[in-house]
């Protein structure tokens, strides 16, 4: 092959790859389905699931493209190097392998580059595919409406019900003293009340404590630490307007004077 020849193959085989490339497969945009946000889904709620499952779509089919184009160039760029080759061994028969090569590299280079761009549309279409596929799938799977699915059943509303109390062990505990002591008469349930509250009051008030009315570790050693015989005894109070009443005993008769003697009855 001459200079010409190789001049002339370079300079074809530089547009093949830039005729390839022009037409090359890249990574989707978007998706090409149609999505609706679910029922009960707020807009910005449904925007931040595109965003995100953009993302996802994009990272499925990542680096695709890239092969795909270098596919289509190496095939392109082969395929005229070696119809360049069959092009010379013909021409080189009718001793003109020069030109020979030329026209064997141009037809080489107009179906190499044929080829090509065929690939790389092909790659094109089969990646914007996958892209959708992992894009429906991520959105639905968030609760949007996707074509092609049925829609995610809702969960059947259930009526509220309110947690039942839980008892307080330090409150029942609490409670367990004051009665030891006498300074409550009720049941220890492990939950704070007015005769609980008023219990703990009486109780500080008593031993020169803070008057809170409410449970506390403090409280409690306190409770724990004072004797049952300690416990204010209940004393009854007489009204303000009492009399103390009169004796029922009759008074003593009078004592008779010494040699007194009673009058004789008088003689009718």
């Amino acid at each position: 092959m001459n200079a010409k020849a190789t001049i002339t193959l370079n300079l074809l085989l530089s547009a093949v790859v830039a005729t390839v490339l022009a037409g090359c497969a890249a990574t989707p945009m978007g998706p090409t389905v149609q999505v609706m946000p679910g029922p009960g889904r707020s807009f910005d709620a449904f925007q931040n699931d595109q965003a995100y499952c953009k993302n996802y779509a994009a990272g499925q089919v990542k680096g695709q493209a890239e092969a795909a184009n270098n596919q289509a160039v190496g095939g392109a760029v082969l395929g005229t190097v070696v119809s360049a080759g069959l092009g010379a061994a013909v021409g080189s028969a009718f001793g003109n392998a020069g030109g020979g090569a030329a026209i064997g590299a141009a037809s080489g280079a107009a179906m190499g580059t044929g080829m090509g761009a065929g690939n790389t549309q092909m790659a094109q279409m089969g990646i914007q595919q996958q892209y959708d596929n992992a894009y429906s799938q991520c959105m639905y799977s968030r609760g949007n409406q996707v074509a092609g699915y049925a829609p995610l059943p809702q969960p059947a509303s259930q009526p509220y019900v309110a947690a039942a109390p839980v008892a307080d062990p330090m409150v029942r505990a609490t409670q367990s003293e004051l009665i030891r002591l006498g300074y409550l008469r009720d049941n220890a349930d492990g939950f704070i009340g007015p005769k609980t509250r008023t219990a703990i009051s009486t109780f500080e008030s008593a031993n020169g404590m803070p008057v809170d009315g409410s449970p506390s570790s403090s409280l409690l050693a306190r409770l724990q630490a004072t004797p049952t015989t300690s416990a204010p005894a209940p004393t009854a109070s007489a009204p303000s307007n009492w009399v103390q009443p009169a004796s029922a005993a009759p008074a003593p008769a009078p004592a008779a004077t010494p040699g007194w003697v009673a009058p004789a009855k008088p003689v009718q």
